[in-house]
């Protein structure tokens, strides 16, 4: 009577491994393409604009967009730029709230993501001198934005207003 020889562990233990890199892999991209922004070029075009230049080291700020002819308010040359971030789950919310602040009168850049989860809620950071535009923006939104200032650590939109947005 032979015995007969164990499966060889080593070849199973190896492809559980493999299954499972392919199953978390797979979640990830799940779940980048469920929280994301809905318009890709956007995206890209913020991208595009934060790339240092050959000569300087400033990133320069998020491209500006154009506001629509049948916007219902004038833009104020006088207010910083309204730099849109989409720190929450929910898929297009910074387009969604870029549409509202440029229909309010306000001049925004192209919309990004932004991955915080210090941010809970909404929020218009300011920098010195830009208090009172940050409680403009915020009254124009109705009053659901916090307005603190902005964290040294925060160095996007250098020059605007950074509207870090989380919830509807």
């Amino acid at each position: 009577m032979t015995k007969s020889e164990p499966p060889h562990l080593p070849f199973r233990a190896g492809a559980m491994l493999l299954l499972a890199i392919a199953v978390v892999f797979i979640g990830l991209g799940w779940h980048s393409a469920a929280t994301g922004d809905s318009d890709p070029e956007a995206g890209l075009e913020a991208a595009q604009s934060r790339q240092p230049t050959s000569s300087s080291t400033e990133v320069s700020a998020p491209s500006r967009t154009s506001t629509s002819a049948s916007s219902s308010a004038s833009v104020d040359p006088d207010r910083p730029q309204v730099c849109v971030f989409n720190a929450g789950a929910i898929g297009g919310l910074g387009q969604t709230y870029a549409r509202q602040v440029e229909g309010l009168g306000w001049d925004t850049a192209a919309p990004t993501n932004l991955q915080s989860a210090s941010i809970t809620e909404n929020t218009v950071f300011y920098s010195s001198g830009q208090r009172e535009a940050a409680e403009q923006l915020a009254d124009d939104l109705g009053g659901e934005v916090s307005v603190d200032p902005r964290p040294a650590a925060f160095d996007q939109c250098p020059r605007g207003l950074p509207l870090i947005v989380v919830t509807r």
